[in-house]
């Protein structure tokens, strides 16, 4: 989460946000040499009163700064349009949360595990143990496996909400009718937190996100006694739910 007087972006946990952050170096770099050649040209010009008519009639001048802006915008391009392939890409996906913006909280279902599903709220001010964190703590964290491949699926069940998780590197609008697909990899346990980022009404401010990653073990635990306490196991269930876990654990 961003903490107070920060002023870069938020330290990365999946690599897109490693991405991201190299990106944004590798921008801020061009265009930091670009504002200072520049900056240096036009205080030379003035200063010098610098105005011959050969140099403002200059064909060479003209091509090369016509050239030099496009060489600046490829290489710009080039970073930019691989790391979007690389965000996109989803090649074996392990593990599928489903995340539905409601008005105004977030429901979370687990399609691998016979669709069981949870609602989660954002806790009151007057609710908070100490070391929470206001307007981001929720009752019902996300739980997600580290060091895995998970597809996350973003709708909506009323009005546009807006799914992010900035030390993750993931945003994808929330739209009714429509689904939309993010690809994250934790790197390390830990909890990660992110708020609604569309203007979906009175109670925006209030449907923050938590996102906690622990070990594919802890994991596994988590499925098989969340899922049983919240619903009634039957035999059929139960069978099903033992092969997904079987089949996963095949990746750890």
């Amino acid at each position: 989460m961003a903490v107070w007087g920060q002023l870069s972006l938020q330290e990365a946990v999946a690599p897109s946000m490693f991405y991201l952050i190299k990106l944004h170096d590798h921008a801020c770099l061009i265009l930091i040499s670009v504002v200072t050649f520049v900056g240096y040209m036009l205080t030379t010009i003035v200063l010098n009163s610098f105005s011959s008519r050969k140099t403002l009639e200059a064909a060479q001048l003209e091509t090369v700064w016509t050239m030099i802006p496009a060489l600046i915008l490829l290489f710009l391009a080039l970073p930019s349009l691989r790391l979007l392939y690389f965000m996109d890409e989803s090649v074996n996906p392990q593990v599928t949360l489903k995340t539905v913006g409601r008005q105004w909280y977030w429901s979370y279902e687990y399609p691998d595990f016979n669709n069981f599903s949870f609602d989660s709220y954002m806790v009151p001010t007057s609710d908070l143990k100490s070391g929470e964190f206001r307007l981001l703590e929720v009752d019902h964290r996300a739980i997600l496996p580290i060091e895995m491949e998970i597809r996350v699926l973003v709708t909506a069940a009323d009005v546009i909400h807006s799914w992010a998780v900035p030390s993750l590197g993931v945003k994808a609008d929330a739209i009714p009718g429509r689904s939309n697909q993010l690809t994250i990899y934790l790197s390390r346990p830990g909890v990660y937190y992110g708020q609604c980022s569309e203007i979906c009404g009175a109670n925006h401010s209030f449907m923050p996100i938590a996102i906690e990653a622990i070990h594919p073990d802890s994991f596994l635990k988590w499925i098989k006694k969340f899922s049983m306490s919240s619903s009634d196991p039957s035999p059929d269930w139960l069978s099903s739910l033992n092969l997904t876990m079987k089949s996963l654990k095949q990746f750890l």
